[in-house]
């Protein structure tokens, strides 16, 4: 039971720092030139920014949620997603991303020293588990946004 419990926390990890089913936020990100970050393509409410930011803010709600009982989740949904089509500049970009990371970096470290089937005390049936897959399921999503805004933009291998 251990082995696989190993293997399970092992195929978690790997969705979600980008699976071997969709590309990583890093990989989608790639070679993104600066320009392209605020630009909303026609038909598109959001830009590469914004989703960016969106993942970001939803990540480290979830990531804190199994951590702290007495955290507050954003308001739904106008605090979950930034007004400004593109970060005020390089720090703000540089920053959410390493946000991105180092929140992953801290939920997956959680997810390795927890019991991840039990149910979260302060939650309404939710697990560690629960929230690793909705984490992988929420930013896979919001990554192939990404792609296909770079798509839309021309700029996509």
């Amino acid at each position: 039971m251990e082995n696989q419990h190993k293997i399970l926390l092992s195929e978690l990890t790997k969705l979600l720092l980008g699976g071997s089913a969709h590309v990583s936020l890093q990989d989608a990100l790639k070679g993104l030139p600066p320009r392209l970050r605020d630009i909303k393509p026609d038909n598109m409410p959001y830009s590469i920014w914004q989703l960016v930011e969106h993942i970001r803010i939803a990540q480290w709600d979830m990531m804190k949620f199994c951590k702290d009982a007495d955290h507050k989740s954003p308001k739904w949904p106008e605090e979950y997603w930034p007004k400004e089509s593109g970060p005020r500049d390089e720090g703000a970009w540089k920053g959410s991303l390493t946000q991105i990371s180092s929140d992953l970096d801290e939920f997956i470290e959680l997810m390795e020293h927890s019991d991840i089937y039990q149910k979260l005390q302060h939650g309404d049936g939710q697990t560690i588990l629960r929230e690793a897959l909705q984490i992988a399921d929420h930013n896979s999503y919001h990554i192939a946004e990404i792609v296909a805004i770079r798509r839309f933009l021309g700029d996509w291998k």
